[in-house]
């Protein structure tokens, strides 16, 4: 038995979160400047572009890290095996994007980690076995409980600090990425 390297895109974008975390710890904080976005953007600083998809990468701490890796590790692999690399790097990607350009938008705050990821992978695996012009029974579960939490916790003030907004964002992108694949799925068959 041997070791295989079975999902490179969760397996890469882990190490390189953990790496950010490791360097953050070492470093100070200042490298979470990087990788993260804020309520505001300079529309003539490269990287405040950049900062609008890597906030994904930086996390507040090792447990903030830990939570979110734990989803993305668990199902993962199963969503990359079933859609591919990069395609589902183009789901982290816009996922990313959407909650950034939205954070900076609307919020008031900063935003990191991947957790707009982990809702988006959550709502996503709970689409891909189903069949065009259905709407599975646990997607519907799955979208009110994880969705309907982040609602309810938006005015829970043990939850300051959390962005609810990039997790129901992350669950949206989830939901339209699925139900979209569903129908490339169907298309293609008839092909």
């Amino acid at each position: 038995m041997r070791i295989s390297f079975n999902a490179p895109l969760i397996l890469i974008f882990t190490m390189v979160a953990m790496v950010v975390q490791v360097c953050s710890d070492i470093f100070g904080n200042w490298v979470t400047y990087f990788f993260s976005v804020g309520n505001q953007m300079n529309m003539s600083n490269p990287l405040d572009y950049l900062r609008l998809v890597t906030h994904s990468i930086g996390h507040n701490g090792w447990g903030h890290l830990f939570g979110n890796f734990m989803f993305i590790l668990a199902i993962g692999p199963v969503l990359e095996e079933k859609y591919g690399s990069l395609r589902l790097l183009f789901m982290f990607f816009i996922t990313a994007l959407v909650t950034g350009v939205l954070n900076v938008s609307m919020s008031s705050s900063y935003l990191h980690g991947a957790s707009g990821i982990v809702f988006m992978l959550i709502i996503l695996g709970s689409i891909t076995n189903s069949k065009k012009k259905e709407i599975p029974l646990t997607f519907i579960l799955i979208f009110i409980l994880y969705i309907g939490q982040e609602v309810v916790h938006i005015f829970d003030d043990n939850y300051k600090g959390v962005s609810q907004f990039a997790h129901i964002v992350g669950g949206i992108c989830g939901s339209v990425f699925g139900f979209i694949e569903v129908n490339n799925k169907s298309k293609n068959k008839l092909l």
